[in-house]
């Protein structure tokens, strides 16, 4: 079962879209497929082969006999690594066939996936093949001469990962690269709406030369083969990335199952504060940049902008401009002057579309935007919404699209009350050229913070939120502590029994 694909760029390719088990595809034990759709034309482009309970179950036994009989500590750290830069080297060798496919499954600009999302995969792939043999334990001191005492870090075993549909590649590599690298094995379950790049991934897999069972795929919905992955009772651990609602119920079910090890990466409501000192041109285009990226489809957008008195008709001059640029960048993904590209699917699109309705009927000023884009597919505008009260829907809720939220702060006690009105603590973003300023405001947001920047993240560096947006860390050094169980060893060199 395959799929033949084409692009607006003259290239193609072919897709495996069976189930990705023990490194071969193969349909779901009922035979069901869904269709893949692309956002851009809301035309089918693939079918898909759909996990049921009983394929979760198939692919957990894989990964299960594959972890213990070949992978874990039975391949040596190092090799696990080699194995992680060869993917890597892999995907680089595909950059564009990868960055095609997931232009056309999810929308985003082809520029973008070719020069970020595709080459950031390969940068993840390697940054945690280079960890796979430095995950070093402790030796440590006690009262006792008589003692010995090491910790080592173990892998967790058969890990349950949940990717979401908005980097569906890159989400992928953040989610296997770690715990393949700490030596566990996976069963990974991609969204609904986006499967195509992930399964393109998993012939990469065997070409680099992972056992089979070490890495499996399946295609899926959240309700049947998400929750089977959530409750198994053989999964060691789940990671999830999506909404605090999902997210909550993933949560739910690992404690009622096997109590199994739970990370999550959730929504979020992230501000981008501009200071009066701020260079205002800069601060714009970070500002601009932080909601319409990835077409505001992204955790960690910067969809609340608060602006200090003294700057802020002027910031929203120059932002009323800026966004009439960005109007003139929304369209086909392969088109090399595309900056924001369609919403996912059409549900997404009339979400998104009654937050907009529900920001004019709570009284907001509409400034720009506000309304579909194109007559086919799923575009909207770019849009800004300024004089909004505090608990209307537009200020409180993740809307996971291009429309931004502006408002005025006073001072600094004024600018953290306003910020941290929100369930969420992702991420945030200070604009001032008083680096003193930002560094002392950074530190006293409840999220992760980016001063005079926004949505830059690296493999280097750990990314997770505070409160309802989640727990736990991805990239860098921290991601490795989500898939590893710490044991203490303690051993006695001259010491008597008590009794």
């Amino acid at each position: 079962m395959s799929a033949n694909l084409s692009f607006n760029n003259g290239g193609k390719s072919t897709v495996q879209t069976g189930l990705f088990i023990n490194n071969k595809f193969q349909p779901a034990l009922d035979g069901k497929t869904f269709g893949v759709v692309n956002p851009a034309t809301g035309e089918e482009i693939a079918q898909v082969s759909e996990a049921s309970a009983k394929d979760i179950d198939v692919a957990v036994k894989a990964a299960r006999k594959a972890y213990d009989e070949v992978w874990g500590e039975r391949t040596p750290a190092a090799q696990r690594g080699k194995l992680l830069m060869k993917l890597a080297d892999l995907v680089e060798k595909h950059n564009d066939e990868l960055a095609s496919i997931e232009s056309l499954d999810n929308g985003k600009a082809f520029s973008i996936a070719s020069s970020f999302d595709v080459p950031s995969v390969a940068a993840n792939l390697r940054y945690f093949g280079g960890w796979a043999d430095k995950n070093t334990g402790q030796t440590i001191e006690v009262d006792s001469s008589a003692d010995f005492h090491y910790t080592r870090h173990e892998p967790i075993g058969v890990c349950g990962q949940i990717i979401p549909w908005n980097f569906p590649i890159l989400m992928f590599a953040w989610k296997i690269a770690p715990a393949l690298a700490t030596g566990n094995t996976v069963v990974l379950k991609t969204a609904e709406q986006t499967p195509l790049s992930a399964l393109k991934m998993a012939e990469l897999i065997v070409e680099a030369g992972f056992p089979p069972g070490v890495v499996n795929i399946v295609s899926g919905f959240g309700p049947v083969a998400g929750a089977a992955i959530s409750a198994h009772m053989d999964i060691d651990k789940v990671a999830f990335t999506g909404s605090t609602l999902v997210g909550r119920n993933v949560m739910k079910a690992a404690a009622s199952s096997n109590l199994k090890k739970v990370t999550l990466e959730l929504g979020g409501k992230s501000p981008v504060i501009v200071f009066g000192d701020a260079d205002l041109d800069q601060a714009v285009g970070w500002a601009a940049f932080g909601i319409y990226f990835n077409h505001g489809q992204c955790c960690c957008a910067g969809s609340r902008v608060f602006v200090e008195e003294s700057a802020y008709d002027e910031f929203m001059q120059k932002l009323s401009a800026k966004v009439k640029q960005v109007q003139g960048m929304v369209g086909d993904a392969f088109d090399k002057n595309t900056f924001q590209g369609p919403q996912v699917s059409q549900l997404q699109f009339d979400r998104i579309m009654a937050h907009i309705e529900s920001g004019k009927k709570d009284g907001a000023t509409l400034v720009s935007g506000g309304a579909r884009h194109g007559d086919k597919g799923y575009f909207i505008e770019p849009t800004i919404f300024t004089d909004v009260k505090p608990d209307a829907k537009i200020a409180q809720e993740e809307i996971f699209g291009p429309v931004l939220v502006v408002s005025k702060f006073t001072d600094e006690a004024d600018l953290l009350k306003k910020a941290h009105d929100t369930m969420y603590g992702l991420a945030a973003s200070v604009h001032t050229l008083n680096i003193k300023k930002g560094i002392s405001v950074a530190h006293k947001l409840k999220a992760g913070t980016g001063i005079n920047q926004h949505n830059q993240l690296t493999p280097q560096v750990p990314f997770g939120g505070y409160k309802a947006s989640g727990i736990g860390r991805e990239m860098g050094q921290y991601a490795l502590t989500n898939y590893t169980n710490v044991k203490a060893v303690h051993l006695a060199l001259d010491k008597q029994a008590p009794i």
